[in-house]
Order: structure tokens, then C-alpha cells, then sequence
């Protein structure tokens, strides 16, 4: 699973696609081992970064194949990212079938948010997972990685021991207000989904 240039490690190594409208902005594909310390031992994820190669129309199918997870970003201060998951959506499944999938509100740190709790309901819609997360200050960083670790290892109990030593934080989240969108989150949760298709925001 490795790409050519990378040296292969001899305990479990993953493929994991992050796609989206709300990554970062350099140019091509970068992808960057990140490991991971379990209770049942170490496991890597090679994370694909498409870094902004969708501005250029689109990605190829080689990104995504092979794929064994993935992370679907959009950035919760602009709407239009939100709206472009469903497309994200379809593009993965359509190359990678049955695999586990996150999906990432980033940019939770910032305050006029535009993309409210309730308006989130693609995840339910589709059966993923949902986690809010700032980039910037590692707020629930380990989250979506803890998740597909459990799913591909098939064991719900997988814990990390300890985390990767990350960037420090470039900014400090309001944590406060982050607990009440939480609130929100787990509100929502609770609602019947709305019957529209398209996710309409108003």
C-alpha cells in the first residue's frame, strides 16, 4: 500500500483518502504517514491529501483506488462545502465499495459558523460517522482516525495509547461554545430527517 518512495512498515498500514472542499490549498497530492499507538499494537495510516486538486477538475480514480478508508472534509464557516459532500460522497463510493467513512466539520475554532448543527444530516442519511473538528488547534483531531482504526481492525474496544505528537496548537478552540454545538449535534440527532433530498439550505 505504500507508494514507491515509502518504506513499508511490518505492522498494519491503511490507505486513507481525505477528500472535500475544506482541506488546505497546496498544489498535487501529498500523502503523509501518520501513526498510531493501539492497546493491540501499532497501526499507520498513508494519508492522501488531495490539497486542493480539485479546483483542477476533479480527482482521478488512482487517488481513490485502493482506498481502504476515508475522510470527507468540509469546513463549517462556508455553506457551499457543506452542500459539495453529497458529490464527495458519490465520487468514493463509486471506486472504494463498503469502506468506512468519516465525516469532518473543520473549522469548528471559528466563530461565525454557517453551517449549523442541525443543517448536518448527510452523515445520517448515509450511515457515516460525524465528528467536529479544528485543524488548528488538534480539537477532536483523533476522533476520525480512532473510528476507522476500530472499524478496519473490526473491534470496537481499540483504544489509542498514546497520541501522535502532533503541531502545537495554532489557535485555542472556545470550548464552551464548541460543547453547546455538541449539544446541538446530539439534539439533532434525535429529530426525524428532513424528507428533502438535497440537504436545501434555506
Amino acid at each position: 500500500m505504500a507508494l514507491p518512495n515509502q518504506q513499508t512498515v511490518d505492522y498494519p498500514s491503511f490507505k486513507l483518502v481525505i477528500v472535500g472542499d475544506g482541506g488546505t490549498a497546496t498544489i498535487g497530492v501529498e500523502v503523509h504517514p501518520l501513526d498510531f499507538f493501539t492497546n493491540c499494537g501499532k497501526i499507520r495510516f498513508y494519508c492522501w491529501d488531495t490539497a486542493g486538486q480539485e479546483k483542477f477538475g476533479g480527482l482521478r480514480d488512482g487517488y481513490y483506488i485502493h482506498g481502504q478508508c476515508a475522510i470527507i472534509m468540509f469546513d463549517v464557516t462556508a455553506r457551499l462545502t457543506y452542500k459539495n459532500v453529497p458529490t464527495w460522497h458519490r465520487d468514493l463510493c463509486r471506486v472504494c465499495e463498503n469502506i468506512p467513512i468519516v465525516l469532518c466539520g473543520n473549522k469548528v475554532d471559528v466563530k461565525n459558523r454557517q453551517v449549523k448543527a442541525k443543517q448536518v444530516t448527510f452523515h445520517r442519511k448515509k450511515n457515516l460517522q460525524y465528528y467536529e473538528i479544528s485543524a488548528k488547534s488538534n480539537y477532536n483531531f483523533e476522533k476520525p482516525f480512532l473510528y476507522l482504526a476500530r472499524k478496519l481492525a473490526g473491534d470496537p474496544n481499540l483504544h489509542f495509547v498514546e497520541s501522535p505528537a502532533l503541531a502545537p496548537p495554532e489557535v485555542h478552540i472556545d470550548l464552551a461554545a464548541q460543547q453547546q454545538h455538541e449539544a446541538e449535534l446530539a439534539a439533532a440527532a434525535s429529530q426525524p430527517l428532513p424528507d428533502d433530498d438535497d440537504d436545501a439550505f434555506e
